[in-house]
């Protein structure tokens, strides 16, 4: 069981993680730190948040705070129009929803 619901990653001022509780993520990130199962919806705005974010390939970012997913994503590469891309996702349904045009393959990399 993971007791951190998010760290810090920047050096300025940034509100209170307790200020963000009412927050998607921080919501999510408690739920499943207390033994909770994501539901489709879910799956589906983790894994778009992950992959769509510049700083975490693992995180989502939110006002300074990093909040770390990567004991329940999975990566996978997937060529699509001739090239090799690694994604971060919750399982492939999620990761198709997040993908636009043809998939030639998935591929889901072992831990």
């Amino acid at each position: 069981m993971r007791t951190t619901i998010a760290t810090k990653f920047v050096a300025w001022e940034v509100p209170t993680l307790e200020a963000l509780k009412g927050s998607k993520v921080y919501i999510l990130r408690e739920k499943l730190n207390n033994g909770g199962q994501m539901n489709r919806e879910e799956k589906d705005w983790l894994t778009e948040k992950v992959n769509s974010n510049t700083y975490f390939k693992s995180a989502v970012p939110l006002q300074g705070w990093r909040f770390d997913f990567s004991d329940i994503l999975r990566t996978y590469i997937v060529k699509q129009y001739g090239h090799w891309t690694e994604y971060k996702a919750t399982d492939k349904t999620a990761l198709r929803s997040f993908l636009y045009g043809r998939i030639d393959n998935i591929v889901e990399l072992d831990k």
